[in-house]
């Protein structure tokens, strides 16, 4: 059965169970967290376990059915909540991920910190506001897809609008840091030299950026490429350390939580983040599954950029919800700054 561009309404692990191996590209999802919130099912389904051992097991099933379907060319990404128990953090994310590359059918590419804006207050004046929930990034082979120059590219935009200003401050801090150092006359004459030749580089977009690292004020690395740099600094009292291509796209990305416009989903995870996933990790036209669909946050990223979305989800006024969801809100959302 072809399953593409629908939703299907039904258990996540025996739909998974009836897919062909290695028939979709990317698996993103957000499955319902331990004992956190109510989405629709009573009692039962994925959340409504009585011990977080009942939770993980049933949660890898479905996991392991993901990588299952996913082909050697995708990736499994799934984004968990953790949860307060008898008064501690008890680190299920984290539980969830060790076991998955345990079991040696997965590795982790990337463990991507969601930096949530509107986090949820507490009431506990003892602990601080949990702001931040971890995406983890998940591949079967080293084949992986992987399209960096795709992911956060409005920062790269962003910088190309603003050009690099010739009258800015590049590098000021290292003539002072060179002045101020125990280097000789001549090893500071030298290290100027080639600053200004690397600020030349940054201005003309020769490359990124650069950092200089100088001996006595800088702590040399030790081990792998690092050595010919501590080299330099031995023996010029200086290296430089060039940075080219995009602006350094970091596994750190802050968004708003959202909501539904008539708060129909209790738990609606950022177009933005997932849009930005699908763009690192797919291409056009590829396959992007969700097994706890929900309101559809998937599938309408998916949409938005081409892709082909299959989605499962267990509460049929959720999967009413996505539909709706995906024939009204076809739009693309974006971080504007």
């Amino acid at each position: 059965m072809d399953f593409t561009n629908k939703i299907i309404q039904g258990d996540s692990l025996q739909i998974l169970k009836g897919m062909k191996s290695n028939s979709v590209d990317l698996v993103i999802t957000s499955p319902p967290y331990f004992q956190q919130r109510d989405y629709g099912n009573g009692n039962s389904g994925i959340g409504n376990e009585e011990t977080e051992k009942q939770y993980l097991e049933n949660l890898l099933a479905i996991f392991f059915e993901s990588v299952r379907v996913t082909k050697t060319t995708g990736a499994i990404v799934y984004n968990l909540g953790d949860k307060y128990i008898n008064g501690g953090l008890s680190l299920l994310p984290y539980k969830f991920a060790i076991q998955a590359i345990e079991s040696k059918k997965v590795f982790l590419i990337n463990d991507i910190t969601w930096a949530k804006l509107n986090p949820t207050p507490r009431q506990d004046k003892r602990k601080l506001i949990q702001a931040t929930e971890p995406f983890f990034v998940f591949a079967k082979s080293k084949e992986y897809k992987f399209n960096l120059d795709d992911y956060l590219q409005h920062f790269d935009n962003l910088n190309k609008r603003n050009g690099n200003n010739p009258n800015s401050k590049i590098g000021e801090k290292y003539f002072e840091l060179i002045n101020n150092s125990e280097l000789t006359e001549t090893k500071k004459n030298n290290a100027k030299k080639e600053l200004n030749l690397a600020i030349q580089s940054v201005i003309s977009g020769e490359i990124n950026s650069f950092r200089m690292k100088i001996r006595g004020l800088h702590k040399l690395a030790y081990g792998g490429q690092a050595g010919g740099r501590n080299n330099q600094i031995n023996n010029n009292g200086y290296s430089i350390i060039k940075i080219t291509g995009n602006k350094l796209k970091k596994d750190v990305i802050e968004s708003p939580v959202e909501i539904t416009k008539d708060n129909s989903h209790p738990a609606v995870y950022p177009i933005y983040i997932i849009q930005e996933l699908i763009k690192l990790l797919t291409q056009k036209d590829d396959i992007v599954l969700d097994p706890f669909n929900g309101s559809g946050t998937t599938c309408v990223a998916a949409k938005n950029l081409g892709r082909r979305y299959i989605g499962i989800e267990i509460n049929p006024e959720y999967v009413e919800l996505a539909n709706k969801r995906i024939k009204e809100n076809n739009f693309h959302y974006e971080l504007f700054i």
